[in-house]
């Protein structure tokens, strides 16, 4: 048997579920629904669920029942069992005709017991009982209509969808994202005056809203788990104020405490804030493929880590917008299809150019192995190469079931290559090149001014110019990578500037995107006066400048783009202490950090196991959407 992983680990807990599914209809949230997708496919669930219909049904309220003729049903949820959950629980199955109803919950019941308000003393003498559990069964055959019925509730731990042996990723707190020092204010208005808090140094776990504590301890129960699975006794290490906390509950939470008593191996859980460093998610300098088409093809419905691949190409209708909704999508993930996984897993690890080449080598081979008539062609890989050869496989049914997966992957690249939002990619990295070099000559207000140029309003842009949302990207970027700056009377007149630049795009939208309703609180342009506009952006540049200051609690690593010169004394215990390193990115990740984190550290202490792991993969145009949320303290957890 190999080494415990991420896979193991995803496709053990799924074993528990796939026991239960035999003949029923199966229920999955989102976030389950993309832990499946990634470790498993949902083709295996199908095959344990059996029959020739698809029992699969969205975990929602307006869910349909089970009919006469489906007396089972099986719910996997990431969540909490609680509040609205358990609302809709009720409804779909008091209009269903269950007799055998199973709950899977990725949540343990310890974290039921604390959402339940037990105290922990209570909690320890409750070890091997679950009263949680055990009240919601008799709540569902009391739903069910008959007590005699069968009811089950059981935890597995369904954290994390395995992209790669190296990533992973947990798609249950993808909008989990660091705090920022305005966020101290909205906490201490819930707070006397004496126990004020004076900066995001002093928030603990105490001070966190009821949420979003909840929400790191379901995140620390399934970390737990997975520290259980590789049989390690760990050691937490955090860099960042919500990482501070997250690792603090970790060491702390009792049944890790227990289970580190037995643990016969050793690994350091590294957790860092994606607020120190925005710079690496939203430029553009990661030359890698996979970043690339996750940045430019449409999201996959209800995941937050896959895309949406048009497969029109290889049937015979027209490639227009009609078809595209008539033809199922494809995918990037290609759990059960080997070569395709082997080549996603090149396509992690290699830079763009060597990337696209060998795409072309796999579709090659695979044309060669089903005796195409291929023309090969040498040098430089363009999309129409590629497409020719995905065409061979369109009239082969054999050929083309044997090498979905690949094919797959391939109109992912040759879709990602014609895209135009692959162009302006170059565009950016230009432009932040010059900022970089900017930044190191000379002030802030200096940088600035060279941006507003750029910002131009609906009437005047062409597709090369910046769209709103592309010009928050850039002074995220600008500003993160700046960091701590003086406020002086240059700068604030510059700012000013660009505010007054940037309330006026807004305003001069035809349509608002999702995002600027949000950040307007307008949900048409119609209705976005001047006025709002500029209000929005003044908030909006409250985050920037909490984002510049991100890292002065730091005592080193302040810069993000001056290399240091690492002679530094580092005190013990240290991270590169144990054979296993685990480094949970809080807020999310980009492929290529992961790709790096991967090389870098065996290369600095060779045998070192590393696994990254993160809230979600990010794109650039995640980071508006996340920096400039409203929920961030009081996330929904479904109550």
């Amino acid at each position: 048997m190999s080494a415990p992983g991420v896979l193991s680990f995803t496709q053990q807990g799924w074993e528990q579920v796939l026991a239960k599914v035999k003949r029923a209809l199966v229920y999955l949230d989102a976030a389950c629904a993309e832990s499946l997708h990634w470790g498993c496919g949902s083709t295996r669930l199908l095959e344990a669920v059996g029959g020739p219909e698809c029992h699969l049904r969205e975990f929602e309220p307006a869910a349909v029942g089970g009919g006469a003729k489906q007396p089972k049903a099986v719910f996997v949820l990431s969540c909490l069992l609680k509040g609205r959950t358990v609302e809709t629980l009720r409804d779909i199955i008091c209009r269903s005709h269950f007799q055998y109803c199973v709950v899977v919950t990725a949540v343990n019941h310890a974290v039921h017991l604390t959402a339940n308000h037990v105290p922990a003393a209570a909690a320890a003498e409750l070890e091997g009982q679950q009263p949680v559990f055990e009240q919601l069964e008799e709540k569902l055959c009391e739903w069910m209509g008959n007590m005699n019925y069968t009811a089950e509730v059981l935890h597995a731990p369904l954290l994390l969808a395995p992209v790669a042996p190296h990533l992973a990723l947990t798609p249950a707190f993808a909008s989990l994202f660091p705090l920022l020092p305005q966020d101290v204010h909205l906490l201490n208005s819930a707070r006397p005056d004496k126990r004020r808090l004076g900066s995001l140094s002093e928030v603990d776990a105490t001070a966190l809203t009821p949420e979003l504590f909840l929400q790191i301890r379901c995140l620390v129960s399934g970390l737990s788990s997975l520290c259980e699975h590789f049989g390690v006794r760990e050691e937490c290490f955090a860099v960042g104020s919500l990482s501070r906390i997250i690792a603090a509950d970790l060491a702390n939470y009792a049944p890790a405490k227990n289970r580190r008593k037995t643990a016969t191996g050793r690994a350091s859980v590294v957790f860092v804030d994606r607020t120190l460093d925005l710079t690496g998610a939203t430029g553009h300098h990661g030359d890698n493929l996979v970043e690339k088409i996750i940045s430019v093809l449409p999201q996959l419905p209800g995941h937050t880590n896959d895309v949406m691949v048009n497969m029109v190409e290889l049937t015979a209708l027209q490639n227009e917008e009609k078809s595209q909704s008539m033809v199922a999508p494809g995918c990037l993930a290609q759990p059960k299809d080997a070569a395709a996984k082997a080549l996603w897993e090149a396509l992690l690890s290699t830079k763009h150019k060597e990337a696209v080449m060998e795409v072309r080598r796999h579709l090659v081979e695979a044309a060669s192995r089903e005796n195409l008539p291929i023309k090969m062609s040498m040098g430089r890989v363009t999309p129409g190469q590629l497409l020719s050869y995905i065409h061979l496989f369109k009239n082969n049914l054999k050929a083309l079931v044997s090498h979905c997966g690949l094919l797959q992957l391939g109109l992912a690249t040759v879709q990602t290559l014609k895209h135009p939002q692959t162009a302006k990619w170059d565009n950016f990295l230009a432009f932040e090149r010059l900022l970089l070099q900017s930044i190191g000559e000379s002030t802030m207000s200096v940088v600035l001014n060279q941006l507003l140029p750029m910002m131009k309003p609906l009437n005047q842009r062409t597709d090369n110019d910046y769209s709103p949302e592309e010009l928050l990207i850039l002074l995220i970027y600008i500003y993160s990578v700046g960091g701590e700056f003086t406020v002086d009377k240059d700068l604030g007149e510059a700012e000013e500037k660009v505010k007054k630049a940037l309330a006026q795009v807004f305003c001069e939208e035809s349509e608002l995107s999702p995002l600027l309703q949000k950040i307007t609180g307008c949900d048409s342009s119609i209705k976005l006066t001047f006025h709002k506009s500029k209000i929005a952006v003044d908030e909006l540049f409250t985050s920037l400048r909490d984002i510049a200051g991100a890292r002065n609690l730091m005592k080193q690593f302040k810069s993000v783009y001056v290399p240091g010169n690492h002679t530094h004394q580092v005190s013990r215990p240290h991270p590169s202490d144990h054979p296993l390193l685990i480094l949970f990115v809080v807020g999310g990740v980009t492929v290529s950090e992961a790709k790096m984190i991967k090389d870098l550290v065996p290369s600095l202490k060779p045998g070192t196991q590393v696994i990254v792991l993160s809230t979600r993969l990010l794109k650039p145009f995640n980071i508006p959407e996340l920096l400039f949320a409203t929920d961030r303290l009081h996330p929904d957890l479904g109550f």
